[in-house]
């Protein structure tokens, strides 16, 4: 070969190696693909239509609302997903990764409270090609490293965005539910809701919530939580999670301290109010609980855990309940007493929120009748803090002594399970002509009896012999609405006809209104 034809071919061998970049080829491990496609493939999107209550309006529902979330398959042939993103869905849907089939499912159990549902699909023949992921036994460290993966907002292919464990706490969730709580600082947006969060090749939790305005900061459900739902599930029922609901302060104060004539030593949180007031509860103020079956409670009322964790002394409810009992030590008047504490999944409040559920109503002429729950609050779904509407609402009702807002947050008695509210402005109608407008307004009696719920008063009007029938609203400078009985029997079916309303009330509550044939 001439040198010219060497060069020449020498130089189109350097020209092919530059236009390819001529870099090392480095092969994939085929492992380590395989088992990357497969933690994809188990986690799909959700589409789901939601029929939200209307508990202004609660003989209807709001109007159909579109959302989209992540979920995952776990063992059993389901997929976990969050609660909110199931909540009140009429038709859900799911989606496998890179396909463009969509699958109907139905929810099989719910937890708005811990946010975790089950969904479970019509053919489960998709589950013989997306396997469960498997999940970690074991919490993460503080800044492991963790992949977020999911279907958020802003595109349709699954999303995988890389990030840290920031924090690990108890913490409430809702509806009266704590848990604990995983931060992690991978970039989570809506759409993301459901979908796992994996270190290694292992699921550690959960997506289920990030800051509005806050760049960086998710939260995720940890396997921990996720094993207690399924195994509460296990039965075919939803129970909840045992909770302590007493009320404590810490013992930091030195006159608190010298009150309660507690030794230097002595640590442990302090019981400010019980949860129950009969005589044969087991704890009493001032007593200062010391331990938790045998973990001790330090002075701000925490307690570490296993690999170092520091949290609430809360979070071991649900790690030493034993038939509904936790194990305590407190000081008692100087003594040590031991106590088994009975613990429930939730307290019954006077003003309780719908949690899944769709407000009961009854009509009565041109009154629409319904329980109190905090969804009916001003703003309690959208309202921010700088709305002036809201507040100034707020601060009349606090003034006026509106028990919606003085009474929020009381538990529920014998002698008041519910408060009954006038949910909305009178229909128009002839007979409550001269009347303001009385919606949100709290029902205190009727001819003079106190109400005790809304099928009371159903069965107290279903049982009427007066011919004036009073209702006195509990609220400072109100006003009573007095109303002849049968002109507002007859005003009722004349209302539902002309406003296309197809029952009078609820299910419930027709059964007692339908007593009095009986």
């Amino acid at each position: 070969m001439s040198s010219c034809t060497l060069y020449s071919t020498l130089g189109r061998l350097l020209f092919a190696c530059a236009a390819a970049t001529c870099l090392p080829t480095i092969a994939a491990d085929s492992s380590e693909v395989d088992a990357n496609k497969a933690l994809s493939n188990s986690v799909v999107k959700i589409f789901a239509t939601r029929l939200n209550p209307d508990p202004f309006k609660p003989w209807n529902k709001q109007s159909p609302a579109s959302v989209t979330g992540s979920g995952v398959v776990i063992e059993g042939r389901r997929i976990l997903t969050n609660a909110h993103v199931a909540l009140y869905a009429s038709e859900i849907q799911i989606q496998a990764n890179e396909s463009g089939d969509k699958m109907a499912a139905t929810v099989e159990f719910i937890a708005p409270g811990i946010d975790l549902a089950i969904l479970k699909l019509e053919d489960e023949s998709f589950f013989i090609t997306h396997s469960p992921l498997p999940r970690a036994s074991s919490l993460p460290s503080i800044k492991d490293a963790v992949l977020a993966y999911g279907f958020p907002a802003g595109g349709d292919s699954q999303s995988i965005t890389k990030g840290i464990v920031s924090r690990i706490e108890f913490v409430g969730y809702k509806h009266q539910v704590s848990g604990l709580r995983i931060q992690v600082d991978a970039a989570i947006n809506p759409g993301n809701s459901g979908g796992p969060v994996v270190a290694g090749e292992k699921m550690i939790g959960l997506i289920f919530s990030n800051i509005p305005n806050a760049q960086n900061i998710g939260y995720i459900i940890p396997n921990e939580e996720i094993e207690l739902f399924l195994k509460d599930i296990a039965d075919g029922r939803f129970d909840g999670k045992p909770a302590i609901f007493d009320s404590f302060q810490t013992l930091e104060n030195p006159a608190l301290r010298a009150f309660l004539k507690l030794d230097k030593d002595a640590k442990g949180l302090v019981v400010y109010q019980p949860v129950r007031s009969d005589s044969d509860y087991p704890l009493r103020k001032w007593d200062v609980v010391t331990h938790i079956g045998d973990t001790p409670v330090d002075a701000q009322g925490m307690v570490t855990v296993s690999g170092g964790l520091r949290v609430r002394m809360h979070y071991l409810a649900q790690k030493v309940a034993k038939n509904g009992f936790v194990p305590m030590t407190v000081l008692r008047a100087g003594e040590v007493v031991s106590i088994q504490l009975p613990v429930l999944s939730s307290v019954s409040k006077l003003i309780p929120e719908l949690v899944g559920t769709y407000p009961p109503y009854f009509i009565y002429g041109p009154m629409v009748l319904t329980k109190a729950t905090a969804d009916m609050l001003p703003g309690y779904q959208s309202a921010v803090p700088s709305n002036a509407s809201v507040i100034n609402a707020m601060v009349n009702w606090s003034l006026t002594g509106n028990p919606l807002v003085t009474r929020r947050g009381d538990n529920a008695t014998k002698e008041k399970e519910e408060l009954v509210v006038i949910s909305a402005p009178f229909f128009p109608h002839k007979v409550a002509t001269g009347y303001s407008n009385l919606s949100s307004r709290v029902i205190k009696s009727v001819n003079g009896t106190s109400v005790r719920s809304l099928a009371h008063l159903v069965a107290l009007l279903r049982d009427m012999k007066d011919e004036f029938v009073a209702f006195d609203i509990e609220m400072t400078g109100g006003e009573s609405v007095v109303f002849r009985h049968k002109d507002m029997l007859a005003a009722t079916e004349e209302i539902l006809t002309s406003n296309s309303i197809r029952s009078q009330g609820s299910e419930l509550l027709m059964k007692v209104w339908r007593a009095k044939d009986k």
